[in-house]
């Protein structure tokens, strides 16, 4: 039978026919899925996940451990089983009582299971039950596993973690209600609408699924997003500077030069006016100066770190004290870019060179001797693969590194934007962080290895010092008064790594600030929303719990106290400057056109 007989039979019960059309229109947009699969892009076996010797030496040591202790395997095994029985048997009782009632749920909360049926209904209840009773033997088993090494079982905890999440019934039609029940209130049409948003993510990226987390037709950049006023002054072939348009009459006499990270896009600081830390600094009476990066194609493959420091850095800093007319200015970096400034402010050092008056970190890392979360991705498995592609393709795909930041939160960023998206039929909302999220830049191929061995794997500018284009740059050559701001929960660059490493600099001025939130909440957090508190402590003498430990915690937002630490160290007030001046006429308006060019092609 065909799905018009089908159609053509319950021409009587309307609803019916509408739920068959609907499934006609499914069919349909299978095949585009289908075709979508069919040009899928190659991706490299060593960048899909580590390689198979982590998985080998964890199954030795299971089975030697189960050789030598059998006991201790029946024991795991038997809990397993005990828990699986025993809530069998409780579902069984609970149907025999004719109320098709659920037995009694002690399983803790947990937001993926937030629609009642999970505990009201005995077919999903035992569903989600067992499901967590599977988790959590096969995280104790990996936890018991003896003979590897703490990096390792992190990984084999890591990875297994991801396998339990995406088996999780919440991500299956059948075994989700909330959209099993949104298929039936609207006809089917929410399976509709989510197919049609499976295919849009599929053929927007070559086959591959990347969850839209936001509506890329709900920004547009300089018109509801980045759309603080200034000019680009300057542009060469790595960045673009935007300059910026006075909002006070008068300004301090010292600039400020900000370098955002160019794994994103420098508008995570100016998304819309009421969070935008541009329009913060400006309306306080600063001359701001940002750097904007080019996004690299395979033409930059042999781009390097040093390259980003000549022609980035000092390039924008010795513009910036031109258009200014002052012999320094005050510096920012943010993430990689911060990273990257340290290693700047160490050559400066070695030559002599004393444009910076002050630095300022947002989450960076200069000491990679704790990697955090990151560890799991920077063993040689992966790193070996990174670097077998970009030398193949001359750069780090925006890709690849989009993927590795959502699977660290996986839950958040991949699976329940899926369900919202696909099973649901939602249309991604219009969220402003979630669409900077998504607009990436790729890494020059010679830049990511260096980041990668250099800097993440052999920790070489804490460790030794950081060998790049003849100089040896080292953590305790940075010695200009400093500001470094990192976040509680940053998953991305650990408060406690940041602290060690502003710890190891050589300046005799360094404040430390940690803020409430993550990487990107707790920098981008204006004082108007009185939302996440800071903790401050000038004695950094101690380990960085010893520091959190003596720290006081402060209400709001730590931009004001930045601001006052930064007016003590910019000089006195002068006539408000106009973007550029005779040598470096206004080049087009911000945001520029670096930051929405396609990535430069090229051999």
């Amino acid at each position: 039978m065909t799905t018009s007989d089908l159609v053509e039979d319950a021409a009587g019960h309307p609803q019916l026919a509408k739920l068959e059309q609907n499934m006609a229109r499914i069919e349909a947009l299978t095949q585009r899925v289908m075709a979508a699969f069919a040009h899928k892009r190659h991706v490299p076996e060593a960048l899909q996940g580590p390689s198979q010797e982590l998985y080998m030496k964890a199954a030795m040591a299971y089975w030697n451990e189960a050789a030598a202790n059998p006991a201790k395997l029946f024991e795991q095994q038997i809990a397993y089983w005990g828990k699986t029985l025993t809530h069998f048997a409780e579902a069984q009782a609970a149907l025999a009582k004719g109320t098709l009632e659920a037995p009694e749920d002690h399983t803790p909360e947990d937001r993926r299971f937030s629609n009642p049926m999970w505990k009201t209904n005995p077919y999903f209840n035992m569903i989600k039950q067992q499901y967590l009773i599977n988790s959590e033997a096969l995280a104790k088993g990996v936890e018991e596993i003896e003979g590897i090494s703490d990096l390792e079982r992190k990984r084999l905890k890591y990875f297994g973690a991801q396998v339990v999440d995406m088996m999780c019934p919440t991500n299956f039609l059948p075994t989700n209600p909330d959209a099993l029940e949104r298929a039936i209130e609207t006809e089917g049409q929410s399976l509709i609408d989510g197919l049609e948003n499976l295919v849009r993510d599929l053929e927007a990226h070559d086959g591959e699924l990347v969850v839209s987390l936001a509506d890329g037709s709900a920004f547009k950049l300089g018109e509801n997003i980045g759309t603080s006023k200034g000019e680009v002054v300057f542009r060469n072939h790595m960045f673009e500077l935007i300059q910026y348009t006075p909002t006070t009459d008068q300004v301090r006499d010292i600039p400020i030069v900000l370098f955002p990270p160019w794994i994103n896009k420098f508008y995570i600081l100016d998304l819309k006016e009421k969070n935008s830390l541009v329009k913060w600094i400006v309306d306080q009476g600063y001359t701001l100066f940002i750097v904007s990066w080019v996004n690299p194609g395979p033409a930059m493959r042999d781009t390097s770190l040093n390259d980003y420091i000549e022609d980035g850095y000092r390039t924008a800093m010795r513009e910036v004290k031109s258009i200014c007319g002052t012999e320094t200015i005050n510096a920012v970096g943010y993430c990689i870019a911060g990273t990257t400034l340290s290693l700047t402010l160490s050559r400066m050092k070695q030559q002599g060179d004393t444009s910076v008056g002050s630095a300022t970190f947002f989450t960076t890392l200069t000491d990679f001797s704790d990697q955090g979360e990151f560890s799991v991705f920077l063993t040689d498995d992966f790193v070996d693969g990174i670097e077998a592609e970009v030398n193949r393709t001359g750069v780090l795909e925006s890709f690849y590194m989009a993927r590795t930041f959502s699977y660290l939160r996986s839950r958040d960023l991949i699976y329940q934007p899926a369900i919202k998206s696909y099973m649901m039929g939602e249309t991604p909302p219009a969220f402003d962080l979630l669409y900077w999220n998504g607009d990436g830049t790729n890494l020059p191929a010679k830049m990511a290895v260096e980041y990668l061995r250099g800097l993440c794997q052999k920790n070489k500018f804490a460790d030794g010092g950081f060998e790049l284009a003849g100089d040896v740059l080292k953590i305790d050559e940075v010695d200009v008064p400093l500001c470094a701001i990192a976040c509680e929960t940053d998953h991305i660059a650990a408060w406690h790594a940041s602290y060690a490493g502003v710890q190891q600099m050589g300046s005799k001025d360094k404040t430390f600030i940690l803020s409430e939130s993550g990487h990107i909440a707790g920098i981008v957090n204006p004082p108007s929303k009185g939302k996440y508190g800071h903790y401050t402590n000038p004695d950094m003498s101690g380990s960085a719990d010893a520091w959190k430990a003596g720290a006081v915690r402060n209400d709001g937002s730590w931009w004001p106290r930045w601001g006052a630490w930064l007016a003590e160290r910019s000089g006195e007030m002068v006539p408000a400057r106009t973007p550029g001046d005779s040598t470096h006429p206004v080049l087009c308006s911000a945001p520029g056109t670096y930051v929405a060019a396609a990535p430069l092609e090229g051999e």
